[in-house]
């Protein structure tokens, strides 16, 4: 009998999206696959403390507190009340967001040299960050909307009539780097400007400013490394008085979308889509896994909104949802990831990180 893996789920985080990163987490260590892996939840505080937990659940603090051991060739946690140390064999972040989508966690543990599921440093801190994406995306050839860029030390330098001029009414405000459409207005009249650009950096040290896309929200998913496969994409269509898809949308009102797996689109334009969709995965320098996120205009043009390295696995998340519809279930999906990440882990144990030379030290 085979010895199981053990995995641990990290979740949590010091984010505005850490209630989304434990629901995620709740659907990965249900439907993780006990016969052969192990799960071991381990939760981070708002506040940035790490804890064993018995279960994924909101009440992170009431685990038992950890520490990492700081050692590559021993790396693992300890307990901090008994001292008792535990080693996995895996780790599956759930974070989404800041400190956990941005390739901070994705650093520990690679200097920590711990297997990891998903992006790595690099491919998590390009994505993130809005304005990065858009500029090397538009510098591979790949349609983004137009856009313009301000960190926080020029935030008096903005002016409404500078990005009217520009993009014409209604435009977007977003903050650079963050998730699940939070910090992010559809500025519709002057007078929602400053509030709108207040909330964008009440999240970030950037925000940035986009033309408004009038088109159907598309959504593509993306597995594997060598190569990485696209999904058909799936559709979210927003209703009521929705101006766009909104965070609360996308996890409060349950009347508030209707999600579409396949979306209703000719031969074409599913190609299309996933063939720049692999492309950004490919460009910002993604791995295992990730979502891009679009717009298809009603003329047929394609635009990449935006690429994310940890997708949701809520019930309500779409890039489950477009794997299930290729025949591939939750448990399955989960068992294959953890399995790209492995075999990506071994494959890098070819790059030396010594080397010989004269310099006296």
């Amino acid at each position: 009998m085979s010895v199981k893996k053990k995995v641990a789920i990290l979740y949590g985080g010091r984010s505005v999206e850490h209630a989304v990163s434990v629901n995620s987490a709740k659907n990965i260590y249900e439907f993780i696959d006990k016969n052969m892996f192990e799960p071991v939840p381990i939760g981070i505080s708002s506040q940035g403390q790490w804890f064993l937990t018995q279960a994924v659940n909101k009440e992170i603090e009431q685990g038992k507190s950890l520490g990492l051991i700081l050692d590559p060739k021993n790396a693992g946690f300890m307990l901090l009340a008994s001292g008792d140390r535990f080693k996995v064999d895996i780790v599956f972040p759930a974070l989404h967001g800041t400190d956990g989508e941005d390739g901070s966690i994705q650093g520990l543990l690679a200097a920590m040299d711990i297997p990891m599921v998903g992006t790595g440093v690099l491919g998590s801190s390009l994505s993130m960050n809005k304005i990065v994406a858009k500029r090397i995306l538009k510098e591979a050839g790949l349609p983004v909307c137009d856009f313009l860029a301000y960190n926080y030390s020029e935030k008096n330098k903005i002016r409404f009539d500078v990005i009217e001029k520009r993009f014409g009414l209604p435009f977007m405000v977003k903050s650079a780097s963050l998730g699940s459409s939070i910090g992010i207005t559809k500025v519709s009249r002057k007078n929602q400007f400053k509030q709108a650009v207040e909330e964008a950096f009440l999240y970030d040290q950037g925000v940035i400013f986009e033309e408004f896309i009038n088109g159907r929200e598309i959504e593509c998913a993306i597995l594997g490394n060598e190569p990485p496969e696209a999904s058909n994409p799936g559709e979210i269509i927003v209703k009521g008085e929705y101006e766009f898809y909104t965070f609360d949308a996308k996890y409060v009102d349950k009347e508030a979308v209707t999600i579409q797996v396949p979306a209703a689109l000719d031969k074409r334009t599913v190609k299309v889509i996933r063939e720049i969709s692999v492309k950004a995965f490919k460009v910002l320098n993604c791995q295992d896994f990730a979502r891009v996120d679009l717009f298809l205009t009603k003329k047929g043009k394609v635009y990449v909104n935006e690429i994310n390295t940890i997708p949701g696995f809520t019930n309500s998340s779409m890039y489950p949802m477009m794997w299930n519809e290729r025949g591939i279930g939750f448990s399955e999906l989960i068992t294959k990831l953890i399995n790209l990440a492995q075999d990506r882990y071994e494959a890098n144990k070819r790059i030396t990180r010594d080397f010989t030379s004269a310099l006296q030290y």
